[in-house]
């Protein structure tokens, strides 16, 4: 599978390469989801934070010693992320460098490691599909699959109305619920920046919700399994029906 999934993944790094040296950059970006210089994407191009985050970039601040401020370094790319629609341009992420006081490179390392942080563009709804091993077994493949069949972009590709991308996540710590989705949703920027999971997805489910979305709409967060309560079982519990009996003695020293 791995292997097959290798070939497919070489195969459109060749097709890129078949086009114009502009369409190569735009296109190496959307694919590998890392930085290229490009119109709208290089050093050259002034970026900082407006000023209400700037009080938050105070604030963010605040919880650290003066002298360890590159500690802050996450929770301000995720402000600029956050300012800027969901992804980082190099001017931004050089914006909290200067804010750290630490050379460019500190923050990149940072950004290019860790996948919450998206360094090319993305929709105003960034669809974000589980791909460790237990979505895996539970279908997350074919979850992928129907979204970008419906929306019909490739994974990082943004729509042309620019309201949806998909990508992939690393597990979302609710395997029980397994297969899910997240939903980055920066339609009311940083004020109203939400992350909203949806848990026990069919693809048929997916493209409800994706068209929830467009419509302005709010799906109901959490397991999509009307059978399920949380992480409950289908149906309901079976176990552990009446409260836990309490040790014989609770002083263990007296016993």
């Amino acid at each position: 599978m791995f292997a097959r999934l290798a070939s497919k993944r070489l195969l459109e790094i060749r097709q890129i390469f078949n086009q114009s040296p502009s369409q190569i950059s735009r296109s190496l970006s959307t694919a590998l989801n890392y930085h290229l210089n490009s119109p709208d994407n290089n050093p050259d191009i002034p970026w900082d934070f407006n000023a209400k985050n700037k009080e938050k970039v105070t604030e963010i601040l605040s919880h650290y010693p003066s002298n360890y401020k590159q500690s802050a370094v996450i929770p301000l790319l995720d402000l600029a992320q956050q300012q800027h629609g969901g992804w980082l341009t190099v001017s931004a992420m050089n914006a909290v460098a200067k804010v750290i006081g630490v050379a460019p490179i500190r923050v990149y390392e940072v950004a290019t490691f860790y996948s919450m942080f998206n360094r090319a563009k993305v929709g105003t709804y960034h669809l974000l599909v589980c791909g460790t091993s237990p979505c895996m077994i539970r279908g997350s493949r074919e979850i992928e699959d129907a979204l970008l069949k419906h929306l019909g972009v490739q994974r990082n590709e943004v729509t042309k109305d620019g309201l949806f991308s998909v990508g992939e996540m690393e597990c979302m710590g609710c395997c029980v619920n397994a297969p899910m989705i997240t939903v980055a949703d920066y339609s009311n920027g940083s004020e109203g920046y939400t992350y909203n999971y949806y848990e026990d997805v069919t693809p048929k489910r997916v493209v409800e919700i994706v068209e929830m979305l467009r419509r302005g709409e709010k799906p109901p967060k959490g397991t999509q399994n009307p059978n399920r309560i949380m992480s409950g079982p289908e149906g309901g519990n079976t176990t552990l029906l009446s409260e836990p009996t309490p040790p014989p003695c609770r002083d263990l020293d007296a016993c």
